[in-house]
């Protein structure tokens, strides 16, 4: 026979589910903040890619967009904090601003000004959102119109 439950004991039930949601959140929260910091951490050293493997990924990735009638392409998209001025010279767009970055995002503009830029092709580094009003992602373009 099924025995009902006493408004203590569902109480009690409902006070563990809420506990063991609470603690499971807390976990995906601790694991999500994790990978962000492993992230930041890969993105602000080096890629240790040679030019020539670098080349070859930006050729598919152009090649790609010119295929589909496009004259620029974001490339990389990065958190302003890689900044050394969290992006602020970049929103600015400050004489300078390309020595604030560090890490990949200042690889792949070393990486342009040698390479690319003699070709013919253009950067730009830009805010592209604004969580809560304050600065957020920057993307890159490369374009070649």
């Amino acid at each position: 026979m099924t025995k009902i439950l006493t408004v203590k004991e569902l109480q009690e039930k409902i006070a563990l589910a809420e506990g063991a949601k609470a603690s499971a959140a807390l976990k995906a929260h601790e694991a999500a903040e994790h990978e962000k910091r492993e992230l930041l951490d890969r993105l602000s050293r080096p890629s240790g890619l040679s030019d020539d493997e670098i080349v070859e990924k930006a050729s598919v990735i152009v090649n790609r967009a010119v295929e589909n009638g496009l004259t620029s392409v974001q490339v990389f998209r990065f958190p302003h904090t890689l900044c050394t001025d969290n992006g602020r010279a970049i929103n600015q767009a400050e004489p300078g601003w390309e020595k604030t970055l560090t890490g990949i995002p200042k690889e792949i503009y070393e990486f342009w000004k040698r390479q690319l830029q003699p070709r013919g092709y253009h950067i730009r580094y830009e805010i592209i959102d604004y969580p809560g009003g304050m600065l957020g992602d920057i993307g890159v373009t490369l374009s070649w119109a």
